[in-house]
């Protein structure tokens, strides 16, 4: 049994995209592929927006972008926003995020190793970094502290911090008074929920001293910013201008969203009028993110010839996965599905392909099979904090 081919085909009959499918599928949407591998490339920074309804093949295009930046030997964090991820937090999401970055050529996320192998001009450099450039310069105590102790707890404590859990400051002072009997005199205190920006920096700094070409990070799920209360949605907005608005080029983001997201959330809670009266300070931010969600690019329904090159190779996976010899005619079933409009979106339709497959695998003949239509997204508000009563 071809035990990678059978591994495709469950995955794809479940629904849930995976890297793996994005490696063996990527050949659809060629030149929106492109013109992010060049992106990627120019190295001009910044973030985009892109949209597709429900089912279309948000969450596998991220995937296969992740490919795409492993190849060009870039640093990949992916994330899907969620009410256990909100937005309106940056340092929730950077805890996230740091659990889910992954380097070139290695299978285990995590990017803490990278300080281990810094040399000590490379070192230096990002001592001087984190002191001279950052909002607030505990990260340059941080980092002095563990470039300087062998104590393997302490070093322990002072990477869970790196990776979102975040040491108390006086904890930190602690360590550091114990390592150079001097004190930390901070020129501003830190405060994660105004000074997480600091943290995305720094890494952003130490992928970049570690030869790598640049931090390309994936949010999906981005239209669960809709079911935010009003004030958190704005803080959500303003966290997403720092990634569309990056001034480093080496850092990327993509966020997608369902396409109903504009007329739904911007129209349909009357956002524009809200941050107008609010006392909001960040609103020529949030206004530019409004616009760029308005904006952005959707992805179209796949071509019949691009659908065409996918189904061909789920009958081929299917048949290396259970052994056989499908007689079949390709353009037949092709024509069967995409002439069906309750196939409307694209995770069903490779799921009724991999049903066809099964029937005339198991009984050698194919009897109906019908999908029903699936429900509209809606973006129905979580239950306010007590700062939005």
């Amino acid at each position: 049994m071809d035990f990678e081919a059978r591994k495709v085909i469950e995955a794809l009959r479940s629904g849930i995209p995976s890297r793996t499918i994005g490696a063996y599928f990527g050949g659809a949407r060629i030149e929106l592929l492109a013109e992010i591998s060049q992106w990627l490339s120019d190295k001009t920074g910044g973030g985009k927006v892109l949209t597709a309804s429900y089912g279309e093949g948000k969450t596998h295009l991220l995937n296969t972008v992740f490919n795409i930046a492993q190849r060009k030997n870039m640093a990949v964090s992916m994330l899907t926003l969620s009410k256990e991820t909100p937005f309106s937090n940056l340092y929730q999401v950077y805890s996230k995020i740091a659990q889910n970055t992954y380097l070139p050529n290695r299978e285990q996320p995590g990017f803490e190793h990278l300080i281990g192998r810094l040399n000590t001009s490379d070192m230096n450099a990002l001592l001087l970094f984190a002191a001279k450039e950052l909002q607030t310069d505990k990260l340059y105590y941080l980092l002095k502290a563990y470039g300087n102790t062998d104590n393997t707890d302490v070093q322990f404590s002072l990477l869970a911090d790196l990776q979102g859990d975040f040491i108390a400051i006086n904890q930190l002072k602690k360590v550091y008074r114990e390592i150079f009997a001097e004190k930390v005199v901070l020129s501003n205190n830190f405060v994660k929920s105004k000074h997480i920006w600091d943290y995305f920096e720094f890494v952003n700094k130490l992928i970049a001293l570690s030869g790598l070409n640049g931090w390309v990070i994936l949010f999906d799920e981005a239209e669960n910013i809709g079911r935010l209360g009003r004030k958190s949605r704005f803080s959500a907005y303003s966290n997403m201008a720092k990634f569309l608005n990056a001034e480093d080029n080496s850092i990327h983001s993509i966020f997608t969203m369902t396409n109903n997201y504009a007329t739904q959330v911007i129209d349909g809670k009357d956002e524009r009028r809200y941050l107008a009266e609010s006392e909001n300070t960040d609103k020529e931010a949030i206004e530019q993110v409004i616009g760029s969600i308005e904006a952005a690019e959707e992805l179209i329904p796949l071509t019949e010839d691009e659908f065409m090159k996918v189904m061909t190779r789920i009958i081929d996976f299917h048949a290396r996965a259970f052994e056989w010899t499908p007689i079949i005619d390709a353009g037949e079933l092709c024509d069967t599905i995409l002439s069906q409009g309750y196939y409307q979106h694209l995770r069903t339709k490779i799921r009724v392909t991999i049903e066809y497959l099964d029937q005339l695998y198991q009984f050698g003949d194919v009897s109906t099979i019908t999908a029903g239509k699936l429900d509209q997204e809606t973006y129905e508000e979580e239950i306010p904090l007590p700062d939005e009563l």
